[in-house]
């Protein structure tokens, strides 16, 4: 489940690139009809980044602009070549939501809460059941990154 510094990933058709600069502040997966919509799937998996903890290389990513189920503005990044999404950031807080799933390698990848699961397929209850969850957002956005730093802190001393 450790994701360190030095991780790559990127779009399918590789025309974007990144490095990971440091650790993610946190890994989760989300329920909420955008992420569902985005990864044609039953939920999506984000990974917190601070802006300057990610380096990007190759094409530029194209950017549109919408709102998530909370009604925040955020740009969502996409390839401009294969359409895989990349992240997207709320405006204005310095914090990239990576999809976790752009990772050259996901075999190790264990989201340590699920949010929005009020808007969760019925077939993921058991996954949902298994794990910490929020019916929508936590209230207090403090609350992924200490999971994050608990579940991380805990593997490292094993």
């Amino acid at each position: 489940m450790t994701v360190s510094a030095g991780r790559e990933g990127g779009c399918q058709c590789t025309a974007i690139r990144y490095r990971l600069l440091r650790a993610p502040l946190a890994l989760y997966a989300c329920h909420c009809l955008a992420c569902q919509k985005q990864s044609a799937s039953a939920f999506g998996m984000s990974m917190w980044m601070e802006c300057d903890g990610i380096a990007f290389e190759g094409d530029p990513p194209r950017e549109y602009h919408t709102r998530g189920d909370s009604g925040r503005a955020k740009i969502c990044a996409f390839c401009g070549r294969c359409g895989t999404r990349l992240y997207h950031e709320s405006t204005g807080s310095g914090i990239l939501s990576v999809k976790a799933g752009s990772l050259d390698d996901t075999s190790d990848l264990v989201p340590t809460a699920h949010i929005w699961t009020t808007r969760a397929q019925p077939w993921t209850r058991a996954l949902i059941d298994s794990g910490l969850c929020f019916r929508t957002e936590p209230e207090d956005e403090g609350v992924l990154p200490e999971l994050w730093r608990r579940a991380t802190s805990a593997e490292r001393a094993r």
